[in-house]
């Protein structure tokens, strides 16, 4: 099974289009609910061509969540290597890459989230070794946050996955003809978690020092 991770996968166009129809299935029905027929149908490509491009129903959701991934990873990078080498700046980039990803593909984000425990090995391995980069380069962001402004009370960890908590649900409320664009999304969930980061920080510092005072 691990040599499927690394076998050679045929033309990309057509296998783009499967794994499009796949995902769809999976937002409809969940991963559990739609089953190979569905996106044979659905794809128009016969059980026989399916098996030709994957082996299972599960390889499918893993290379939905290795592309989703994979991609924001390396956008997050891109963009980042080329911005301003200020942690705060960098960021707001860092969220507004999210969301804007997000918005562009909310099927797929609507499964990324409800199928998260679904794989098994090989897949799930990969998968969370691409994740746990992606979420290493928040923290990092949020570990220099932290050293520039002296935020030693700071829980990166609770931070960051507070951050992600805010971000990866807004499939379930976001109209895009009530809600704003990506862009401003992203600067005003900045400023939220900003705000909060920054008060949490301060609030917990001064209740230290308020405790340290009384035992004096």
């Amino acid at each position: 099974m691990a040599a499927l991770l690394t076998r050679r996968l045929p033309a990309p166009t057509k296998l783009d289009h499967i794994l499009a129809c796949a995902t769809r299935a999976f937002y409809e029905k969940g991963y559990d609910g739609a089953s190979i027929r569905d996106i044979s149908r659905r794809s128009r490509v016969s059980l026989a061509g399916l098996y030709y491009y994957v082996h299972s129903k599960e390889e499918l959701l893993y290379l939905i969540q290795r592309h989703c991934f994979s991609t924001l990873k390396a956008r997050a990078e891109t963009l980042l290597a080329s911005g301003v080498p200020d942690p705060a700046v960098q960021l707001r980039l860092f969220i507004r890459n999210h969301l804007e990803f997000f918005l562009q593909n909310p099927e797929a984000m609507k499964v990324l989230s409800h199928e998260a425990d679904t794989l098994t090995a090989p897949y799930v391995g990969e998968v969370a070794e691409i994740k746990r980069g992606y979420y290493r380069i928040c923290r990092g962001l949020l570990e220099e946050l932290k050293r520039q402004k002296r935020l030693k009370n700071l829980n990166t960890r609770v931070a960051v996955l507070s951050l992600f908590g805010m971000m990866n649900w807004i499939y379930t409320w976001y109209k895009p003809k009530v809600d704003p664009d990506a862009d401003s999304l992203a600067t005003q969930m900045a400023e939220i978690f900003f705000q909060g980061v920054l008060m949490s920080a301060s609030n917990r510092a001064g209740r230290n020092g308020y405790r340290r005072r009384g035992r004096e």
